[in-house]
């Protein structure tokens, strides 16, 4: 006779059981992150793409999505492959069977749409699924994809697994409107507008990287309606760092770790926000709403003329090009007075240069300032991006406080300066607060030269490492004048009290500077 205690550990051990592995149906919180792994993630450990493996890599890496590209086979079974071809065979030509024969290159059976979803369900509380159904060749089979893929969604209950339907037929995201008005949908050709997707019942826009650096008004048009920013396929430092501070919904990306390494150093994961940027994607003069220019000679015995010609400051192929020229330039320098009363005087400079600035544009009191840049190479050429403050005509240097976020003299190839000067911390009384940094290839390669900038401190950094740290005493004015707005200037100059000291190499020009951005970013109130 077989006891209570008997049936109870009978029963016990077949919850067990099947509890083990199994799918849950309960409603998943997407993990807090911006991360989508394309066709999950596969590359650090060499997994197929659109594999059971990639996605389970995804679910582990904590990914808020897992994107996985959908096709349907000449028999309409809906199967996760991102090409048109598998192993040589037409999907749309040619049966499940005939296609799952070939197995991926780690083993696994091409997975069907349910052995996908199926296998997302498990033990994940955290990576949403995104799917993107593939459009079809075939006249009427986009709008079955659409059907069935919704259709089994549905019958798997796997509604809230869902992050979003992605494709690039409109017809296929207005199909899977029409069924489910709730789903989110995102467009990923590129051609339409914030306003036309919304119009349209889209949630959002995925787009390729460059198309919205391209079009950059259609990230505030997308946030203004309401729509989903998405962003593939983004694998670079820059772009990341980029779509980050632009404050993206979702990235997509081949590069998941790395995405996550940049979350972390990211100003935003800081609490700060872009408040004012020149990504420098247009072409020609830089943009006067945002940059005005200095002219003549100005300060530190420079020996060059600042102009405002297209040949010492222009923006092409996305950067901002600064170049300095050895040329004769006739201007008239000042106006002095003899004798026999005032009369102009004229001086020969030997160099052009430009000197940008967004004095009486744009100005800030404190925050993350930063420049990604490549700097020019030469004995006597000191280039510059700087702050000075708001009050300089009132007050006069260096009572209204200076702040070199980076400075460079071509004479100190391997190292960059960050200095504050005020009345008490001055080069003119040797007492400026300044570092010097040890920098690798600055005329080869990209660097980002930052400020941090609060109440307390200022700490000037160089791609991501704080080189120099300095305290507010809280004395007086006198000590720290930094709690006003400041502008921001970037020039090249040639010679003068620092960059001179050694002298200038005339076989070196024409140099330029070459700046990928300009960002400004602030604490959130």
């Amino acid at each position: 006779m077989i006891s209570f205690r008997d049936n109870f550990l009978a029963i016990f051990l077949l919850f067990c059981f099947c509890s083990c592995d199994t799918i849950s149906n309960d409603n998943i919180t997407f993990a807090n992150n911006v991360v989508v792994a394309h066709r999950g993630a596969w590359k650090t450990d060499n997994l197929p793409k659109n594999s059971i493996a990639s996605l389970r890599k995804a679910i582990s890496l904590g990914c808020t999505g897992s994107e996985f590209d959908v096709r349907m086979t000449a028999d309409n079974v809906l199967i996760v492959t991102h090409d048109a071809d598998y192993s040589g065979l037409e999907v749309e030509e040619s049966t499940y069977e005939q296609l799952s024969k070939y197995k991926l290159p780690n083993g696994e059976i091409l997975p069907t749409l349910r052995d996908y979803i199926s296998e997302g369900l498990k033990n994940n509380d955290s990576t949403g699924l995104v799917c993107e159904i593939k459009p079809s060749k075939i006249e009427g089979r986009n709008l079955i994809m659409a059907e069935n893929a919704i259709k089994l969604v549905r019958e798997l209950k796997a509604e809230s697994y869902i992050l979003s339907y992605i494709s690039f037929s409109y017809e296929i995201l207005k199909k899977i409107h029409d069924i489910d008005p709730n789903a989110k949908t995102q467009y990923l050709d590129g051609s339409k507008t914030p306003k036309q997707l919304k119009e349209d019942g889209i949630k959002g826009l995925d787009y390729l990287t460059y198309k919205f650096k391209n079009r950059p008004e259609w990230i505030s048009e997308a946030k203004e309606n309401g729509l989903i920013l998405n962003s593939w396929t983004a694998n670079e430092t820059e772009d990341i760092d980029w779509l980050l501070a632009n404050n993206f919904d979702y990235i997509t990306t081949d590069e998941p770790e790395l995405a996550f390494e940049r979350i972390k150093k990211s100003p935003i994961s800081k609490g700060y926000e872009l408040v004012w940027s020149d990504e420098f994607n247009y072409k020609g003069k830089p943009d006067s709403d945002k940059w005005a220019f200095e002219y003549g000679f100005i300060r530190n015995e420079e020996k060059q003329y600042y102009v405002d010609s297209l040949k010492n400051s222009r923006v092409e192929n996305g950067l901002l090009i600064l170049e300095a020229h050895k040329e004769k330039i006739k201007n008239e320098a000042f106006v002095s007075k003899n004798a026999k009363g005032w009369k102009n005087n004229w001086q020969f400079a030997e160099y052009s240069a430009p000197s940008l600035t967004t004095k009486n544009i744009a100005e800030w009191t404190y925050g993350r300032v930063e420049i990604r840049a490549k700097l020019p190479k030469g004995v006597g050429l000191w280039p510059a991006f700087w702050m000075l403050g708001a009050n300089q005509d009132e007050l006069h240097w260096p009572e209204c406080g200076e702040i070199d976020i980076m400075e460079h003299v071509g004479f100190q190839s391997d190292s960059i300066f960050g200095t504050i000067h005020t009345k008490a911390y001055n080069h003119m009384k040797g007492t400026q607060k300044g570092k010097k940094a040890y920098i690798e290839n600055p005329y080869d390669s990209f660097h980002v030269f930052a400020l941090e900038w609060t109440p307390e401190k200022m700490d000037f950094i160089l791609d991501d490492t704080v080189y120099n740290h300095i305290q507010n005493e809280h004395k007086t004015t006198d000590e720290w004048p930094f709690d006003q707005d400041f502008h921001l200037k970037i020039n090249i100059a040639v010679g003068g009290m620092l960059g001179g000291q050694k002298g200038i190499d005339d076989s070196i020009f024409p140099q330029k500077m070459e700046i990928d951005y300009v960002r400004v970013f602030q604490k959130k109130d």
